[in-house]
């Protein structure tokens, strides 16, 4: 959709720049690429190379699984992950593992017997390279939990991303002490959602837009907690300077921010954005934690 294409269909041309121009204008100061295949993971790396405050991750989503047997040598494909997750390490550009995970609501795609086998793989890969985790779950929370179990002590910290489980689903994560929450629009579209992220601590959350998708829609309870809006308008009508109706982007995670504010009650902004920001610096930028995440703790900078 950043290159102007909808459903194989050429609407407008790429507009990546104008993207990261809106995203850094709105106070967004890292954006992580998800790669979600081999090949998707390549074209993330050399996406994040364009730009200094572009980072990516090397995984694969668990509807595309059957990659590795398709592959012909799931070993050699697993080796290449390994490889292409090293030398975007040595470039400073890869933060994470995955997305991994399991998804049972599209079982079309890969069944579920593939892909528990291959998430439960790519534990191995973050203890080879000793990356946290970026991780997907959806209506599999007691496989997805039961696998984590089992391979607690092979990754660092993660992040179960765009959450949109009950509250049941949602304290069976925070057991894992070393795990977060993340949070979109996806996980503030009901009344019951925004009752479920009210129940997850700060200290264990990150905010995030997954884009092009999970944007917040007028029909999601969360919207009346929305402050901050852009210009759109449709993908027909293209325009640089407006977003496009029905494509999620980074600048966007504002109003994530806003929604979670407005749901806990709480009233400073600017010390929530913080904090949710350290905690994804804790995780996938911890070696300039100390320097960066805490001065903007302490100096009042307003970033997301």
């Amino acid at each position: 959709m950043f290159k102007g294409i909808y459903n194989g269909k050429q609407y407008h041309a790429a507009d990546i720049p104008a993207v990261l121009a809106r995203a850094w204008s709105a106070g967004v100061d890292r954006i992580i690429v998800t790669g979600g295949s081999l090949e998707e993971s390549r074209e993330a790396l050399a996406i994040a190379e364009t730009d200094g405050r572009l980072f990516c991750t090397v995984g694969v989503h668990p509807t595309r699984c059957k990659e590795f047997e398709e592959s012909g040598d799931p070993e050699q494909h697993f080796r290449a992950l390994v490889s292409l997750a090293k030398e975007g390490i040595e470039k400073g550009k890869v933060v994470a593992v995955g997305e991994c995970g399991l998804d049972y609501d599209r079982l079309q795609f890969c069944p579920s017997e593939i892909q528990k086998k291959y998430f439960e793989k790519q534990f191995e890969l973050a203890a080879v390279v000793k990356l946290p985790m970026f991780l997907h779950m959806r209506a599999a929370a007691e496989d997805f939990s039961q696998i984590l179990d089992r391979n607690k002590h092979r990754f660092c910290a993660g992040v179960a991303h765009s959450f949109t489980g009950s509250a049941e689903d949602r304290d069976r994560l925070l057991l894992f002490d070393n795990l977060f929450i993340g949070v979109n629009g996806c996980s503030l579209k009901t009344s019951e959602n925004l009752d479920v992220v009210k129940g997850i601590p700060i200290e264990r959350m990150m905010i995030e837009t997954d884009s092009p998708y999970c944007e917040i829609k007028n029909t999601h309870a969360g919207i009346n907690f929305v402050k901050t809006t852009w210009p759109s308008k449709k993908k027909e009508k293209y325009d640089q300077d407006s977003t496009i109706k029905g494509r999620n982007e980074p600048c966007l995670v504002r109003q994530v921010l806003e929604v979670v504010a407005g749901c806990k009650g709480i009233a400073d902004i600017d010390q929530l954005s913080k904090a949710l920001y350290h905690n994804t610096c804790r995780v996938f930028f911890p070696q300039d934690l100390d320097s960066a995440a805490d001065a903007l703790l302490e100096s009042g900078s307003d970033a997301l």
